[in-house]
């Protein structure tokens, strides 16, 4: 499912529940021991994913730990971003020569609970969720949106080290053109953005994906993209 918006120079695996062949590798165990069993079931899935998409691109299957901030640690050479909510579990990587970074998102299809779209949106993008659900009340768009901005966050960390907020940027969703269930979304970074190669990236571009249990979302940045 979520291949079909991220490029070919990603590799992707994703599962709808938790195999029993899912395991932990040294070091992952200690990081998870204290979580119940919903939060470890996730953890040792999200990372069942991430071992197969290692193999996908001819690396061998590593423990993935959590930095200080819980973001992901990847081999070296590697970037790529993990998910992973009700039913649903991802992992996506690329070559770090072949991809900046990558991030990933997957929310249930279903809309915000009350209160935290005033919390993560800004009112030029309220404006635009309105418009939007004026022409396809079937879509959450309010979901995606927040989706979108994890996103963003998951792209941005690894190049950064930095945090960012809800408000540092504002997204942008476009509707689908031939298929109503993808999308797109630009992002116009509000904050100053990270310096790659000498230039200072300002937007960013993602895609999206609905099912009527889902929402996905992916940002991909080329390395061709910062040469």
């Amino acid at each position: 499912m979520i291949e079909k918006i991220l490029p070919d120079e990603v590799a992707a695996a994703e599962a709808f529940d938790d195999p029993p062949d899912a395991v932990l590798y040294p070091g992952e165990a200690e990081v998870i021991s204290r979580a119940v069993d919903k939060r470890r079931r996730e953890f040792r899935t999200v990372r069942h994913c991430a071992r197969r998409a290692l193999r996908q691109l001819g690396l061998p299957p590593a423990p993935v730990l959590r930095g200080e901030h819980g973001e992901p640690q990847w081999p070296p050479g590697v970037v790529g971003s993990m998910t992973h909510c009700a039913g649903y579990r991802a992992a996506a990587i690329a070559h770090s020569c072949d991809l900046r970074t990558v991030g990933i998102d997957a929310e249930p299809h279903q809309p915000l609970p009350a209160g935290v779209l005033d919390v993560i949106a800004l009112d030029e993008e309220q404006d635009s969720l309105s418009e939007l659900a004026a022409t396809d009340s079937a879509t959450c768009w309010d979901r995606i949106l927040f989706c979108a901005k994890e996103t963003v966050y998951k792209a941005w960390f690894p190049l950064t080290h930095r945090w960012l907020g809800f408000d540092d940027a504002a997204v942008t969703i476009t509707s689908g053109t031939t298929d109503p269930v993808e999308g797109t979304f630009s992002v116009r970074l509000l904050v100053p953005g990270p310096t790659i190669t000498g230039e200072t990236l300002t937007r960013w571009d993602g895609r999206w994906l609905r099912s009527d249990e889902l929402v996905i979302t992916a940002i991909a940045l080329s390395a061709a993209d910062c040469a």
